[in-house]
């Protein structure tokens, strides 16, 4: 049997915590009865249903399960070389299922029930389908959805730019929010559902949303995957995501119709002087228009209905606000950093030439390799920032970079006075730097010892040529134990002066002329 994704697996175990049965996790994910009751099992032998303890990881139901298995696709299906013999059981009026067996049993097919089934509905499609119109109990439920807004200053660029309309519509009670954006990105989906939610000072248990691509990876009916930001959106406010099918807006009339409402109403009145004004005015109208009208479905204003019933019945905001703004893929560079919006974070050098995920935060950017948090470094505030870890750099190559001036003097303190003194004055030469020869005479220190350094800096002092070239030989000789010769630490420089005045050796006129 297919194994599910990772991520599939861990959305079972959240619904079926949520209190979601297993046939409205079937419905909302595609899969099978048994499929969802194998991991409902799985899950409840492992405790992971248990309400006290904490969401399982995808790391942690990873290392369970194994790695997953992908079967290799076909554009061609398994039932193509019966063609005919399927035709023929489908005119006598046979069904799937026993075509499937008589398949198996007179043809010598090996293929699954399944594969049978999706050949007979490409050979004879479905006719069109009844909708049944649902109605939601109080905080159930809301729809969201993204629609044209025209054209709208952008006041930061002084130009005109295509704009779009956020709507997330209470399916009980009607009322909305309503906002004006001019872009459909991660950021500004979850930026627009936070806001939402603190418009209606509550969350509904159930979200259903358009496949937009900000929102959802794969829109397939049989394996549907959330963008991750979105997935941890969802677990955060303690909501459940319903994708639509694709082509199907049908299954969010009320958000489609919300839609066709701000455009033909609050749109088509005034055209706003730019976004703000526009979502200013979107605001306005929310409160005094579209909330007090009486509604053609409800026959009840929104707004009235929504303070009296449904706000109660929505979920409490959670105490913390949620953060996470994006997922990206990267690629290490060979300098150990991946880019971000234009800045730079750096990642450990054995994975160089990979790529990685960057979760980008409110105010932190986190770097996974797969389902494993590698670092976590704050998040650049202006493109070109860099943001650098030098244990993520190989020793040889971060050496040079960790041993500062600063620490250099302070390294040689520890050694001892007179590497300190020698240090000192090294790093006081100018105007030649000396750090890269400090370096190298601390280096000595691990090939030899902090102890015969010391002494090799106080023979180098008491002779007065106190470099690393020199204090190399006085250790390679081992001349630092060897006893010091008693005598000053330096040669006695004497100045001699002339016993007479220079006045004497010139005449009166030669000085006045």
């Amino acid at each position: 049997m297919e194994r599910l994704s990772v991520q599939i697996i861990v959305d079972i175990i959240y619904r079926l915590r949520a209190g979601q049965s297993v046939r409205a996790i079937c419905r909302d994910l595609g899969h099978s009865r048994r499929t969802i009751r194998r991991y409902r099992k799985l899950a409840a032998a492992k405790g992971y249903l248990d309400p006290c303890r904490p969401l399982p990881e995808a790391a942690e139901v990873l290392a369970q399960l194994g790695p997953v298995y992908s079967p290799p696709s076909s554009s061609v299906s398994s039932v193509e070389p019966y063609r005919e013999v399927v035709m023929g059981l489908l005119e006598q009026g046979v069904e799937m299922v026993a075509i499937h067996q008589r398949l198996v049993r007179h043809h010598g097919y090996c293929g699954s029930y399944s594969s049978v089934r999706r050949f007979v509905h490409h050979l004879r499609p479905r006719g069109k389908e009844v909708v049944v119109r649902l109605e939601m109990p109080p905080g159930r439920c809301a729809q969201v959805d993204f629609g044209g807004a025209g054209r709208i200053l952008d006041s930061a660029s002084g130009r005109l730019r295509q704009a779009y309309c956020f709507v997330m519509t209470l399916c009980y009670s009607r009322h909305q929010y309503v906002e004006f954006v001019f872009d459909q990105k991660m950021e500004t989906w979850i930026g627009c559902h936070q806001r939402a939610f603190e418009s209606f000072g509550g969350v509904p248990r159930e979200l259903v949303i358009d496949n937009l691509k900000a929102a959802v990876l794969q829109a397939a009916l049989e394996d549907q995957k959330l963008a991750e930001p979105y997935r941890k959106l969802a677990q955060h406010y303690g909501c459940l995501i319903h994708p639509c099918r694709p082509r199907t807006p049908q299954h969010k009339g009320i958000a489609e119709n919300g839609v066709h409402y701000v455009q033909r109403n609050l749109l088509a009145a005034e055209q706003p002087a730019d976004l703000a004004e526009a979502n200013r005015a979107a605001r306005l109208w929310v409160r005094e228009v579209a909330g007090v009208r009486e509604h053609g479905t409800t026959h009840v204003p929104p707004l009235h209905r929504f303070y009296e019933q449904e706000q109660a019945a929505l979920l409490p905001l959670p105490a913390e606000p949620f953060s996470l703004r994006e997922v990206r893929g990267v690629k290490v560079h060979r300098d150990c950093h991946v880019q971000v919006e234009g800045s730079y974070y750096s990642a450990p050098f054995a994975h160089v030439g990979r790529k990685l995920d960057a979760y980008v935060y409110e105010h932190t950017v986190q770097l996974y390799d797969g389902v494993t948090l590698l670092v976590t470094h704050p998040r650049a505030r202006r493109p070109g920032e860099r943001h650098t870890k030098l244990e993520h750099y190989p020793q040889e190559k971060s050496y040079y970079l960790i041993h500062t001036r600063e620490y250099c003097q302070a390294q040689a303190g520890r050694i001892g006075p007179h590497c300190a003194q020698v240090v000192a004055q090294l790093l006081a030469e100018r105007p030649l730097d000396r750090l890269r020869s400090v370096q190298g005479l601390l280096g000595l220190a691990r090939r030899y010892s902090p102890a015969r350094l010391e002494a090799a800096c106080a023979r180098a002092l008491h002779y007065g040529d106190a470099t690393y070239r020199r204090l190399k030989r006085i250790l390679a000789a081992g001349l630092d134990q060897v006893p010091l010769e008693p005598g000053p630490l330096q040669p006695d420089l004497r100045f001699y002066e002339y016993a007479r005045p220079a006045g004497d050796f010139f005449s009166e006129e030669v000085g006045r002329c």
